[in-house]
């Protein structure tokens, strides 16, 4: 009955990363498809940068509860103890499978986003500390260079480094969830990753929008 309950929960949290949120709200109150505008990516960054800081917030937020959300289904699993490692796996399967929802939505034909703020938010849901760490590079990273892109990889990559060396958290699945989190962003940022070495990256002012 676990194994059923767990897969049954598996595909929720991919129907709830499936979530587009950016794509529903451009097109409810702006009339557009967000993804054929900026960058054309169905994310909270190119929201940012096409329809203001407002929408952005709200599309990242939403984005952000969606991994929140999903790894925290394992709570309804009574069965199973807090902080152990089966709990972290499951939470880890969990936010994955949203995280896949948020790449490939099945409700807009399988073009999404990017998924870091679905990943960010599933980081929260397992350890809101190491979430907090990664953050705090990301902001300075933005703060200091205006590169969205820049500061998600290098946010990304530091996961599994403050993990291990900061946290002591050596748990296998999640470092290796830390490095597939890193594939992942180095996959979907690989635009991004070219523009940054040619110096074409687009830099983003979160809170002022762009003319």
């Amino acid at each position: 009955m676990e194994t059923l309950i767990i897969i049954l929960f598996s595909i929720l949290s991919y129907l709830l990363g499936s979530l587009p949120s950016s794509v529903w709200i451009s097109r409810a109150f702006y009339g557009i498809d967000i993804r054929e505008h900026g960058s054309g990516n169905a994310g909270a960054t190119n929201t940012f940068r096409v329809l203001g800081s407002k929408t952005g917030i709200i599309v990242l937020t939403l984005d952000v509860l969606k991994g929140i959300t999903a790894s925290s289904l394992v709570m309804f699993l009574g069965s199973i103890s807090h902080g152990t490692d089966r709990y972290i796996n499951i939470q880890l399967l969990f936010g994955l499978c949203a995280v896949l929802g948020h790449l490939f939505p099945i409700y807009e034909n399988f073009k999404g986003g990017k998924g870091i703020a679905t990943l960010f938010g599933m980081v929260i849901g397992i350890n809101y500390a190491l979430a907090l760490a990664c953050v705090a590079l990301f902001l300075t990273v933005l703060i200091l260079t205006r590169y969205v892109s820049l500061s998600s990889i290098l946010a990304t990559i530091s996961f599994p480094v403050f993990a291990i060396f900061i946290f002591k958290r050596d748990e296998p699945l999640l470092i290796a969830f830390g490095i597939v989190s890193i594939i992942i962003v180095i996959l979907t940022h690989q635009k991004n990753i070219k523009k940054l070495l040619e110096g074409e990256e687009n830099k983003t002012y979160l809170f002022k929008r762009k003319h």
